[in-house]
């Protein structure tokens, strides 16, 4: 695939430490030499998401989807990869929607991260990691972490995409060989969870306040499982049970400053 040469030089500044602000390991921003270079998420992501898609979206046929994806329309080939991934108004297939992310991405890696299709293309290549991370069963494509790694890394730095962050976090974190694994894995989830992505505050929450793999530090960790808790799905009950937990345990002390912190939190967002 293409893909794999355009972005050897980001993936290199992704791994490598070189002088730029950081985030310390509760997450929080911090001034330090070794940190990795990220570009900011573009505000409004969603809805440059959703104007990208098709006008006639949602009643365009899926005749008409597929001649405007043939046709080299972003929207219509992200559209019909997420119906296929999901099984949304066709039959379930991960090799079809495997296809269409695939050339989102071969077609749109160098785009500039201010464009409007940014948001799609960065989470073509985050749909891409998960699908090499996992394989697809009777296909060509087989568990490749070390492929998984390169897609999310490529969304995570040059797109600046939270979720290939939170990805990319839970890699390096689960490898855990090294200190700098834990050093980049910390940076990324501090990063997404900086950013909103829920499921990295939460674990990046559970970590502070279990004191697993990073310093204890309870207040802030039950900060980010409320913030996590007040954005997670139905079916996300982790997120629910690791907040529920820490709160039972907390001191009074932890929920106060807890409650302090998310207050900042909030003017810091409207601001």
């Amino acid at each position: 695939m293409r893909i794999s040469k355009r972005i050897i030089v980001a993936l290199m500044l992704g791994v490598t430490p070189v002088a730029s602000p950081g985030f310390a390991f509760d997450g929080a921003p911090a001034n330090q030499d070794a940190a990795i270079p990220v570009a900011a998420a573009q505000p409004g992501a969603a809805i440059a998401l959703k104007k990208a898609l098709p006008p006639s979206q949602p009643e365009a046929s899926l005749t008409a989807l597929q001649y405007q994806a043939e046709g080299g329309h972003t929207g219509a080939q992200w559209t019909l990869g997420r119906m296929y991934a999901d099984g949304n108004g066709v039959m379930q297939d991960d090799v079809r929607a495997f296809d269409y992310f695939s050339r989102i991405a071969n077609a749109h890696a160098e785009d500039n991260p201010s464009a409007p299709q940014s948001s799609i293309v960065a989470n073509a290549f985050v749909a891409l990691g998960r699908y090499y991370l996992n394989g697809i069963p009777n296909s060509k494509i087989s568990p490749d972490p070390e492929r998984a790694r390169e897609m999310f890394s490529y969304a995570a730095s040059y797109f600046g995409n939270a979720d290939a962050q939170y990805d990319l976090a839970r890699l390096y974190l689960h490898a855990g060989s090294s200190r700098d694994d834990l050093r980049y894995g910390a940076r990324w989830l501090g990063l997404a969870a900086q950013k909103g992505q829920h499921q990295a505050q939460a674990l990046l929450g559970q970590m502070l306040f279990n004191g697993d793999q990073l310093p204890r530090q309870a207040a802030r960790g039950l900060m980010w499982l409320t913030l996590a808790r007040d954005s997670a799905g139905p079916d996300e009950t982790w997120i629910k049970e690791s907040y529920n937990k820490a709160i039972t345990k907390a001191s009074d002390d932890d929920r106060a400053m807890a409650l302090e912190m998310l207050e900042h939190w909030v003017q810091g967002r409207k601001d």
